[in-house]
């Protein structure tokens, strides 16, 4: 007889890990987070998410644990500039929360939900068998036993490693290395400045604090093992942009590459894999800790349906199917970013042309913008094409018993929810009322509906046109939350 001290491990307390964590708790499921420091991380190498996950921060009611979130609405792609309010929904992501902030609210989140956050516990390897998986702790007398075990413990992890999933991808090229600072004023540059040796860019954190960033095209790779020093930092930074960071205090200084990896399966049996132990690349426009975010919620609401015994066959495979394609196409982007941005004078005629494509050309914008939100993705969820199957469902105003209640706000349980928009759906859904939520609304959409299926990663599972009724409902409620009770 199998014992186990969680349904679900997971290993990894970083954002993706903990959001992870939440979801599984929403769907019923007991959940042991482990992680390797003893305390949470006091650096923030993200300072911010994307538009996408803003909304599905907001899915689960946590946006206003951030207190006053405001967006970036004009970014970039590659240094081309973008205004990303072009789609609906869209800005270049949340400003200025720094990613320690981040974990204490998805950290807390998670802890009121009843998981079990284990600090200090580094795990040495994980072995799988019919039953669940064994997960390997240092110095501890036992290992510990779990249904599943989902690895977010990073580009180097060891999860991952030890299931045997693959990560193949291109090697460094180049480094961007960057340092908080306080005590020295300087001007901002949000968006990076190209110079004869590279690119600076500037951030300021708050009054007294700001991050810089750098490019050196002299040195696209630093030679030495050792950890990067603030002196270096602050010779390469005035020589390429002429300022003076004497009197500065240093309160972080680190770098990174442009390493792009992808698992090649981001489930092998009873382990998978989310966040940077499945993807890593560059970090340009808040993409990095946002996706992992974005794998946890789609990963979530399927495993815990797993571990309960109410997936249908294949729902675990589709986290692969439907995230796999999304973080190939975040490696994409970043990879042509990184030529467009810090490429020399080669990349000059390119960089033109792409300004005139994006200045010239709406679609193209629309097309940009979308990618690096996240804000386009649309899954394969079959039925009949509709423009809003597989797309997430933006958030709208709806009146629920005369009162009005937002799109998003039904999606706080973690719960599919089916909205009946011209009634008689709920019969229909009686066997189903275990897994998702019936509500009678009303409110204007884009294209006539009577009915729409949302899961409780946000994204349309079935809609009925004007006049179709339930017709492909119980097919739909069938593939995705399986047989009726």
């Amino acid at each position: 007889m199998n014992i186990y001290d969680a349904d679900v491990i997971v290993v990894g307390a970083g954002p993706t890990g903990l959001m992870l964590a939440g979801e599984l708790r929403l769907g019923g499921v007991s959940v042991l987070v482990l992680d390797r420091l003893a305390e949470p991380i006091q650096q923030s190498r993200a300072l911010g998410f994307s538009a996408r996950t803003i909304e599905e921060f907001d899915q689960r009611g946590l946006l206003g644990r951030f207190g006053e979130v405001g967006t970036i609405p004009v970014g970039h792609f590659g240094g081309v500039p973008l205004d990303y309010q072009i789609i609906e929904g869209g800005s270049f992501g949340a400003r200025g929360i720094p990613q320690a902030r981040t974990e204490g609210v998805l950290g807390g989140w998670a802890r009121e939900l009843g998981a079990e956050i284990r600090r200090g516990a580094e795990v040495t390897g994980v072995e799988q068998d019919d039953d669940g998986v064994s997960v390997l702790v240092k110095d501890a007398a036992a290992p510990l036993r779990a249904r599943y075990v989902v690895g977010c413990d990073g580009g180097r992890s060891v999860v991952r490693t030890a299931a045997g999933i693959d990560f193949p991808g291109t090697a460094p090229t180049i480094e961007l290395r960057f340092a908080d600072i306080s005590g020295v004023r300087l001007r901002p540059r949000f968006s990076g400045e190209s110079v004869p040796g590279g690119l600076v860019m500037v951030m300021p954190l708050g009054p007294d604090r700001s991050r810089i960033i750098y490019y050196d095209r002299a040195e696209p790779l630093r030679k030495s093992p050792d950890p990067i020093t603030f002196e270096e930092v602050a010779e390469a930074f005035q020589r390429l942009s002429g300022d003076d960071l004497t009197g500065a205090v240093p309160l972080w200084v680190s770098s990174t590459t442009d390493v792009s990896r992808q698992a090649v399966s981001y489930r092998a049996g009873r382990v998978l894999v989310a966040g940077d132990a499945a993807h890593i690349h560059l970090p340009i426009g808040a993409q990095g800790m946002s996706a992992g975010v974005q794998d946890a919620v789609n990963l979530g609401w399927k495993l815990a349906l797993e571990v309960k015994g109410q997936a249908p066959e294949g729902l675990l495979d589709t986290y692969h199917s439907e995230r796999h394609p999304a973080g190939a196409r975040i490696l994409m982007n970043t990879l042509a970013q990184r030529t467009l941005y810090l490429g020399g004078d080669e990349v000059a005629p390119m960089r033109e042309l792409f300004g005139e494509l994006v200045q010239g050309h709406e679609s193209v914008r629309r097309h940009l913008a979308g990618m690096v939100t996240g804000l386009d993705i649309r899954h394969d969820v079959g039925g009949e094409d509709h423009p809003l199957l597989g797309r997430r469902l933006p958030e709208r105003e709806l009146v629920v018993d005369g009162e009005k209640v937002s799109s998003t706000g039904l999606l706080h349980s973690g719960r599919a929810v089916l909205l009946d928009l011209g009634g008689g759906l709920r019969e229909s859904a009686a066997g189903w009322r275990d897994r998702i939520d019936v509500v009678a609304a009303e409110f204007d959409c884009d294209v006539p509906v009577d009915g729409i299926l949302v899961r409780p990663d946000g994204y349309v599972a079935w809609v009925a046109p004007t006049g179709a009724g339930a017709d492909g409902l119980r097919a739909a409620l069938t593939r995705w939350f399986g047989p009726a009770a």
